[in-house]
């Protein structure tokens, strides 16, 4: 196999591990790099790799939150549902907190399993990305913006109630229908809307991720299959790992980030991005 293609699936698994996190569009990204550095694979390989390669991004989240999204457990277990016997072992706040993730992933899911090639063939192109990065950056602004100074009603992932889950969830089905809206982007920005503190908000949005990710990874095997080279499978691998290294990283850095400063930033490169995008396509660059 060509060295090259080793670099090129380090340099998506960069790509993924960066941009899933942060809410600029991780699907809009790949989409934008397959446009200049194409993979010398399938194209039924490469439709199943730009999803499946978010499994190294999982992995990061489960790591670096497992105390928090684990459900068992002795140590620690300040909310125990019961005070004795085997139960005593599982945290009650950590099942309430997964019972809302699924409630979450609920519209995404029946919308994704029944539209999701409709989507990919519609929709998985320069303009959608675009006028999506566009759209969802102008609207972090301004969310940003009227939320300043304001209170946070719900300041834990914890305290976020199934209502509230749910409208997130309908936010995040928005990212699994139009590309470049970003899933992070608009599960963040659903959050902030209904009053989640910008900490909690990328948190529930990172455990968010498990069971979204897990379940479109799924649907895609089953969909393409796994009968593909070795050497797909070696740039498959390449991809995942350094998509998880990436992700280490990125998710503590945004974390951090977030406790001093907003999301306008990411507001203002969205548009920055989405009007270069249209350039790019205008002058015939990319999406010929």
């Amino acid at each position: 196999m060509d060295f090259f293609e080793i670099l090129k699936a380090i340099l998506f698994g960069i790509i993924e591990g960066v941009t899933e996190w942060l809410p600029v569009s991780s699907t809009g990204h790949l989409i934008l790099l397959n446009e200049f550095v194409k993979l010398d694979v399938s194209e039924n390989f490469y439709s199943l790799f730009e999803v499946v390669i978010q499994l190294g991004a999982i992995l990061a989240v489960i790591i670096i939150f497992w105390k928090k999204i684990w459900p068992f457990g002795k140590k620690n277990n300040t909310c125990p549902v019961k005070q004795t016997g085997l139960l005593s072992y599982a945290k009650k706040d950590v099942f309430v907190l997964w019972f809302h993730i699924i409630v979450s992933c609920i519209p995404a899911v029946i919308v994704g399993v029944l539209f999701d090639e409709v989507f990919e063939k519609y929709f998985y192109n320069y303009q959608t990305v675009a006028i999506t990065l566009i759209i969802l950056g102008i609207a972090f602004i301004i969310v940003e913006i009227i939320k300043k100074g304001s209170k946070a009603k719900m300041n834990t992932a914890a305290e976020i109630t199934y209502t509230a889950a749910l409208i997130i969830g309908f936010f995040q089905l928005l990212a699994a229908v139009f590309p470049g809206t970003s899933r992070s982007g608009a599960t963040i920005l659903g959050a902030l809307l209904i009053g989640v503190a910008r900490s909690a908000a990328a948190e529930y949005t990172f455990f968010l991720a498990i069971p979204t990710m897990l379940g479109a990874s799924l649907l895609k095997v089953v969909k393409c299959g796994l009968s593909f080279s070795t050497s797909e499978y070696i740039i498959l691998a390449v991809g995942m790992v350094t998509a998880f290294v990436v992700s280490m990283f990125v998710i503590k850095f945004l974390m951090q980030f977030i406790k001093k400063h907003d999301f306008k930033v990411f507001g203002c490169y969205r548009i920055v991005l989405g009007a270069a995008v249209l350039v790019c396509g205008f002058l015939g660059i990319i999406g010929a």
